[in-house]
């Protein structure tokens, strides 16, 4: 039997785990979302273009992979059909590849408007949401009264489901003048084509894995914007850690392979919440700028920082990474001094893991280690000693400072533009021994 590999961020999202997945997207046999839905953002380069996926994995861009949108998502149809055509538009084939789990979610018009409404109403206190409806989804699900894809198999159970649900929310927000039955027609056109992809996917999951197929699961979000985890109440609504990806698959924790972490080589957030090394000033403005942070989902520019391992050593606790994926190592090309948040203090202490109170952690005082720059272009590179020596001690201070082994070094926008880094690593005590691999 073989076991789901699974690529996480760690840290607010945004951290590239759509540059690894396409890297090594090639070997697996089939490719997986758990969770989230639309308001996920991954953008991969295919021939010097730029392709966003939202709510398919990415791994339908490898002719060889089965995609799955697992029952912990949430989906909205039209976005799908959105998506397929723009696949179709790039000659990538989804006919008999894609499926979604019977046990997801729909998203509904009525989900987005109330989104909005949410965050209008919230002033200041607004959460910062794609307002993709994806709050107000899971909303339902909990409240058990949601409506999911395998009930469109029975168009009139669909409609009575759908009209339950619809005449709460208007009841929730006075909805007027909400044209219910255009969106049920709608819905309704697209079934011959949607309902061959509608599946029970935990057993499909499951086959595969007894047959001995491979599987990858991309992770949404990331863990500091976990439902559990992450800085409420400024988090998404669904669980983006490991165990996210064991519930919204239905797989058991023994059937868990690898666990790919991915670290931006600096720190970036959207939407509101505190973020301790975010940098108000010109390196800030230098980050975004070089970095191109700007929102895959929303467009929204996104808040930059430096690198904070404080938040990454937390992550790595709760999902003990296997192996790291360093991107946008290449942005920080061309400044003298780079800084690091290697630890938090608390009114004078330290603190251990991440402050469950948002006040806390926005007053936390950063205790940062300085390292040297480097001015050279490193995004030609693809060995890992042939990157600046301040570029090799600048990766290597991350493998220490958390003990996991940075694997993959990402150094550019292509696809191309990777390193591969293979490391043996032995610790005892405080002695570190590194044996490099070079492929």
């Amino acid at each position: 039997m073989s076991k789901v590999d699974t690529v996480l961020g760690t840290q607010w999202g945004d951290e590239g785990k759509g540059k690894l997945v396409d890297t090594i997207g090639s070997k697996y046999d089939i490719c997986c979302r758990a969770t989230g839905g639309a308001n996920a953002g991954h953008t991969i380069i295919i021939q010097g273009k730029a392709v966003a996926f939202h709510l398919v994995p990415i791994g339908i861009v490898q002719p060889q992979a089965k995609c799955i949108i697992g029952n912990g998502c949430v989906v909205n149809i039209f976005t799908l059909f959105e998506e397929l055509d723009a696949l179709k538009q790039e000659n990538i084939g989804v006919k008999d590849r894609l499926y979604v789990s019977d046990r997801s979610h729909i998203v509904f018009n009525f989900h987005q408007i109330c989104d909005g409404l949410n965050e209008q109403n919230s002033g200041s206190m607004k959460i910062g949401t794609t307002k993709r409806g994806i709050g107000p989804t899971y909303t339902s699900k909990m409240e058990r009264v949601g409506v999911r894809m395998g009930s469109l198999r029975n168009w009139d159970r669909f409609k009575e489901q759908y009209m339950r649900l619809y005449n709460i929310y208007r009841n929730r927000y006075n909805l007027k003048d909400y044209d219910y039955e255009d969106e049920l027609n709608k819905i309704h056109a697209l079934l011959p084509e949607l309902l061959p992809m509608i599946i029970d996917s935990v057993v499909y999951i499951n086959e595969a894995l007894d047959q001995g197929k491979k599987i990858l699961v991309e992770g949404a979000n990331a863990p500091m914007l976990d439902i559990d985890f992450g800085t409420y109440p400024y988090v998404t609504s669904s669980s983006a850690s490991i165990g996210g990806i064991i519930t919204g698959l239905g797989v058991s924790p023994h059937k868990v392979g690898t666990i790919y972490g991915i670290v931006k080589a600096y720190t970036t957030r959207v939407g509101e919440g505190p973020f301790p090394t975010e940098q108000l000033n010109e390196m800030g403005e230098r980050l975004r700028k070089i970095g191109h942070e700007y929102g895959a989902t929303t467009g929204r520019p996104r808040r930059c920082g430096w690198l904070d391992l404080a938040v990454v050593g937390y992550t790595h606790m709760l999902d003990s990474f296997d192996s790291l994926c360093l991107t946008k190592l290449d942005v920080l090309t061309g400044m003298d001094v780079i800084r690091v948040g290697r630890k938090y203090l608390l009114d004078g202490k330290e603190v251990k893991g991440i402050p469950s109170e948002q006040q806390d952690l926005a007053r936390v005082e950063v205790v940062y280690d300085e390292l040297p720059g480097w001015s050279e272009d490193i995004t030609g590179v693809r060995k890992f000693e042939d990157l600046p020596v301040n570029a090799q001690r600048y990766v290597e201070y991350i493998e220490k400072t958390l003990g996991v082994p940075i694997n993959f070094i990402g150094v550019g926008p292509s696809r191309e533009a990777v390193i591969l880094h293979w490391i043996v690593c032995c610790n005892t005590q405080q002695n570190v021994v590194y044996l490099y691999i070079y492929i």
